[in-house]
């Protein structure tokens, strides 16, 4: 593990926001799409207990390429592969601390590498950032409670089992850290502790929900909002891999919460997931997507992407709608 000594300084005061610049400039920043949903394509069967983390290990340049593919389609900010990734994830699958670490660190590296060689030949766009992705203590899982809360953890537990994938990536060469599919309010103010402890780390706090108006377990936005609001580390809040139904009504409780925010929203693409046939059901049309992300900017939302089922294409095609609609 990093020991503290060996930490990357980053200031004793809370940090200037990443965001600024993007915001300051196009008045919105573009997320990226579903990593795992191009990896597949690629033909990674991920059906195995560090799902998209185990490409790491078996392929890493195909998780460079989909970096690329998507900073290509017009993402100002890609996530690392570290989703699902995490130290007692990668011992449980008989590798050592000190390798698990290394996987970690390189889950960055790989974002960083792919950002950094396309900002070489678009050096006119604004460069882009890279986010440690942390997923919830129900990603390790893999039960599906990312998506319950039910993980029967308190708050405490839940900050121990963060705390050693967090040692590494706060010290990585992110630009900020993504706190993704949280689905409990519980499990915010956990992650909100430890990055409280590394004043110098940015991150953003997006929750997985159940309905227009709550969290995954039940807890409602509005209040899951504003308690996140007082610290001024956690830049945006939102919500991802939620269907896009849901995403308007939720904008409308994030800013009513935490009126001085800025919100992020990535949903899914809007299919369900049919559990006896092992297929996605519904459709993911690119274009549908890209002109929903209207309706979301209205509302407020200044962060916007996708999740699980979104790819290159629904990127594309957000940022043509918001960010170059006369084709600049």
């Amino acid at each position: 593990m990093i020991s503290c000594s060996e930490r990357t300084h980053r200031g004793d005061h809370n940090p200037v926001s990443p965001l600024s610049p993007f915001l300051d400039s196009q008045g919105v920043l573009i997320l990226d799409g579903g990593l795992a949903t191009e990896l597949e394509k690629l033909g990674h069967d991920l059906n195995h207990s560090l799902w998209s983390a185990r490409v790491l290990i078996d392929c890493p340049e195909d998780v460079r390429r989909v970096h690329r593919s998507y900073l290509e389609a017009g993402a100002d900010c890609i996530a690392s592969i570290s989703y699902q990734a995490t130290v007692q994830g990668f011992v449980k699958a008989g590798l050592s601390e000190a390798e698990a670490e290394e996987l970690l660190l390189r889950s960055v590296k790989l974002a960083c590498e792919a950002r950094d060689e396309f900002h070489q030949k678009r050096a006119q766009r604004l460069r882009p950032l890279v986010a440690a992705s942390v997923g919830p203590y129900g990603a390790f899982l893999g039960d599906g409670s990312e998506y319950s809360g039910r993980d029967g953890l308190t708050r405490s537990e839940l900050r121990s089992f963060h705390e050693p994938r967090w040692d590494i990536l706060s010290c990585s060469s992110a630009d900020l850290i993504a706190f993704e599919t949280i689905p409990s309010l519980r499990e915010a103010e956990a992650l909100v502790e430890l990055i409280s402890e590394h004043p110098g780390v940015s991150a953003w706090l997006s929750f997985s929900c159940r309905d227009e108006r709550h969290i995954s377990d039940g807890t409602p936005m509005r209040e899951c909002a504003a308690v996140l609001s007082d610290c001024d580390q956690i830049v945006a809040i939102g919500v991802n891999c939620t269907a896009p139904r849901h995403i308007s009504s939720l904008i409308d409780e994030l800013r009513a919460g935490a009126p001085e925010k800025s919100v992020v929203v990535y949903p899914n693409s809007g299919e369900v997931y049919d559990t006896k046939t092992k297929r996605w059901a519904g459709t993911a049309d690119p274009v549908h997507f890209g002109l929903a992300c209207i309706e979301w900017r209205s509302r407020g939302a200044s962060m916007i992407g996708g999740c699980c089922r979104t790819g290159p294409t629904h990127i594309s095609e957000m940022r043509r709608i918001l960010v170059e609609p006369d084709g600049g």
